[in-house]
């Protein structure tokens, strides 16, 4: 099982239930994810019943660092609708990968208006 993948579902999954509401659109992301990196639907279903802590990010690639802030972001956008909760969550999560919490209202702000490649290059130049 890849550590990476399992690390990026378990905060997608906490992600999602930070608004205290695991909408339908955020739950079909979350298994098209685990699907497309082999990872098995009872072990997502798993994951859902008893997140795990979400502990250090450091050792992550800085590609690895953005594709979870992004996928985060495109995963707050789902369901169409953005709380605080989820704000708030998200920038805790860029402060623990290395990056400063402004990142997440640049890429709220950015991410219908720009590439991913966009936001992925200007994060690099002014948010680590």
């Amino acid at each position: 099982m890849d550590i990476v993948t399992r690390k990026k579902l378990n905060l997608l999954i906490q992600l999602a239930e930070a608004d205290k509401h695991f909408a339908r659109s955020e739950r079909e992301m979350i298994y098209r994810i685990a699907k497309d990196r082999n990872f098995s639907e009872d072990d997502v279903n798993e994951l859902i019943k008893n997140p795990e802590p979400i502990g250090s990010l450091g050792a992550l690639s800085i590609d690895q660092k953005l594709d979870y802030l992004l996928t985060s972001i495109q995963l707050m956008f789902a369901d169409q609708k953005i709380f605080d909760s989820e704000l708030t969550f998200c920038r805790n999560v860029a402060i623990k990968l290395g990056f400063k919490k402004g990142i997440i209202d640049y890429f709220v702000e950015n991410y219908e208006k720009k590439s991913r490649e966009e936001l992925r290059l200007t994060a690099m130049e002014e948010y680590l």
